[in-house]
């Protein structure tokens, strides 16, 4: 991307202000300082949180992140706001039940990886909040194999599934009601669980709170928990540990 700038300077065909533009770590549009230094810093691209964000704000952001990075992601957009951006910005894509929006320069091939991600929900109920971690991690890289609707009430259909979600590299396990199924996983897999609570549940489930406590209070180890409906913490995190497998498994080819 450097050489390309000064290429671009050397031919007059980028006036050096633009350049130091380019080359800024931050573009600053007075509402917001877009951060085009994060992908060199965390792996990924900043992301647009799109609650409390007008349509006018989001797309200003989207366009500045459009001409600097091969991924743009909206989390949390209702589909009048997502139809608004879409107007100016035709190539993103709606997700309704993830109520996420984003454009991917080179989507994931389904068979470019055989390192997956198991995205593991407890009832029907808990998708929207599953679908937010599932289209994240995607949208970021990575293959994903949805496993829904195996929560403890039917235990036999979660241990229909064990060896899937066991040869996953991370598993992002969403619940909500008394918030177990992450206990459940962990107790049968190697690698990391992401537990996600959700605001699903009667009463006494105070919103997500209840779900979120037993999760904090799990005895099985390996599980770390985000808050509560946070599907997209759950995909990320999942992502990064995905690329660190990736980046390993690459290491040690290369070595071999």
């Amino acid at each position: 991307m450097l050489e390309d700038i000064l290429k671009q300077v050397q031919n007059g065909q980028l006036t050096i202000d633009a350049a130091k533009q380019q080359l800024s770590a931050f573009e600053d549009l007075g509402f917001a300082k877009v951060d085009h230094d994060r992908k060199k810093r965390q792996g990924f691209p900043e992301i647009i949180y799109g609650e409390g964000k007008s349509s006018e704000q989001i797309i200003a952001i989207a366009n500045a992140m459009l001409l600097r990075n091969d991924q743009v992601l909206i989390t949390r957009i209702t589909a009048d706001k997502a139809s608004e951006v879409q107007q100016s910005i035709p190539q993103m894509v709606y997700h309704a039940e993830a109520r996420i929006l984003y454009w991917v320069q080179d989507f994931l091939k389904k068979d470019q990886s055989k390192q997956y991600i198991a995205i593991v929900a407890a009832g029907t109920s808990d998708i929207a909040v599953a679908e937010e971690a599932a289209v994240t991690a995607e949208v970021l890289g990575c293959p994903v194999h949805r496993i829904y609707d195996v929560g403890v009430a039917g235990i036999h259909r979660l241990l229909f599934h064990a060896e899937e979600i066991q040869n996953a590299v991370a598993s992002v396990v969403v619940a909500g009601m008394e918030g177990a199924l992450p206990s459940v996983v962990g107790g049968l897999v190697s690698h990391p669980v992401i537990a996600v609570p959700t605001s699903v549940g009667y009463g006494a489930n105070f919103n997500g709170l209840s779900a979120l406590l037993t999760m904090l209070n799990s005895c099985a180890s390996g599980i770390s928990v985000v808050n509560i409906d946070n599907g997209f913490g759950g995909g990320y995190n999942a992502a990064l540990i995905h690329k660190l497998s990736e980046r390993g498994q690459y290491n040690e080819n290369t070595l071999s």
